[in-house]
């Protein structure tokens, strides 16, 4: 079978049409609020960090205000009512983007909430050499079927959901199918209309909430752990500007130079935020060649990188800062410079580090030239 051409563009599908009653809950199950956010917005914004667009999410018809607040700020979400049966739903979407089609589509499930680009990439390579492909993980335990007994476990699998094909050939086999709109998944609508169907391997921070269980911050310790993120940064010290670090203005004879307010420690620590919920940096949000952020306060940027962090579902759980300079002393600024992150991040200034060095009279920081900055945060998953 001969390879598709480099696809120039790839749609997702978010299947969030059920009722979802075993959850619990009392919303549908795909609007609970799951560490801090609605449980399918996890998925939506999945898709829209690894830049994937389209992104269609099927849903019942009465519920589509209910989703756009539960998506508001995402990019590229396009709502289709969703059926009575998963094929309804999906079918309704495929053939929502049949009139600009994609050359691949991934389709899942709005319970599946652990959604990482690591799985999206996997999907879209295996696309290179199969119509299909779906994530799969070994069946570790025993399995025993009622008056039979153990059954081997040989040749099975845990499936998963995003399901990966390419566009015409599902759409064709969904078009086809003759079976119950209840009856399997994509992979098996793909594989009775003879398409190949590879398997790529999952990820165990994909399991479903299928129960009230499974929305508790206990049932997710092990999906979602803490993040840890780095920064660094250097500016060169001028005179005729003033000296900011960490948010306080230090009396000095020269200031460090640069488009926003040149906090080198609050620029730092931006990136530091932002790696950490895997949210870009801070030149993608605030490029220097923009002129709204000339001579910005740079406690901005440490602010809005610590919303998109609580987006993704993070809170700050510690920070630590690392000034390299020769001048000026750091000391004396250090409690009120604590204070000052603490109050950015609204954490306890127990959670906020600063320390200083030197170079040993070394390099450019060594020369006095200008001042370098080391940072890393820690986040922690939102619980309800």
């Amino acid at each position: 079978m001969s390879s598709p051409a480099v696809p120039t563009k790839i749609a997702a599908i978010v299947l969030a049409a059920g009722q979802g009653l075993r959850a619990g809950a009392p919303v549908p199950k795909q609007f609970a609020p799951h560490l801090g956010k609605p449980l399918m917005r996890h998925s939506v914004e999945a898709f829209a960090h690894a830049g994937i667009s389209p992104i269609l999410v099927a849903t019942r018809s009465d519920l589509h205000a209910a989703a756009q607040d539960a998506l508001a700020g995402i990019e590229g979400v396009t709502l289709v009512s969703g059926g009575a049966m998963r094929q309804d739903s999906v079918r309704a979407a495929l053939e929502r983007l049949a009139s600009d089609a994609p050359d691949l589509v991934l389709i899942h499930d709005a319970a599946r909430p652990g959604l990482t680009t690591a799985v999206i990439l996997r999907l879209i390579d295996a696309l290179s050499s199969a119509p299909g492909a779906i994530p799969v993980l070994p069946v570790v335990d025993s399995l025993f079927r009622e008056n039979e007994g153990t059954v081997p476990r040989n040749g099975l699998h845990r499936v998963q959901t995003p399901q990966a094909f390419r566009f015409p050939e599902i759409l064709a086999a969904h078009r086809e199918w003759k079976g119950p709109a209840a009856a399997g998944d994509d992979a098996e609508v793909a594989r009775r209309a003879g398409l190949e169907v590879a398997l790529v391997e999952g990820d165990e921070a994909l399991r479903k909430v299928t129960f009230a269980g499974d929305l508790q911050p206990s049932a997710v310790t092990k999906a979602v752990h803490p993040r840890t993120g780095t920064g660094f940064d250097v500016h060169r010290l001028v005179a005729g500007e003033e000296l900011w670090l960490c948010g306080v203005r230090i009396d000095h004879d020269r200031g460090l130079s640069g488009h926003s307010d040149a906090d080198v420690a609050l620029h730092a620590l931006t990136d530091a935020v932002l790696g950490a919920a895997a949210c870009g940096d801070i030149g993608e949000h605030f490029p220097p060649t923009d002129q709204r952020w000339l001579g910005a306060s740079s406690d901005r940027f440490l602010a809005h990188a610590v919303a998109l962090a609580a987006k993704s579902g993070y809170a700050i759980g510690n920070v630590d800062v690392t000034i390299i300079c020769e001048a000026p002393k750091i000391g004396p600024y250090r409690a009120q410079m604590r204070a000052r992150i603490a109050d950015i991040l609204d954490v306890d200034i127990d959670a906020v580090s600063v320390k200083a060095t030197t170079t040993e009279r070394l390099g450019f920081s060594g020369r006095g030239e200008g001042i370098a900055v080391q940072a890393s945060a820690t986040v922690v998953p939102i619980v309800p």
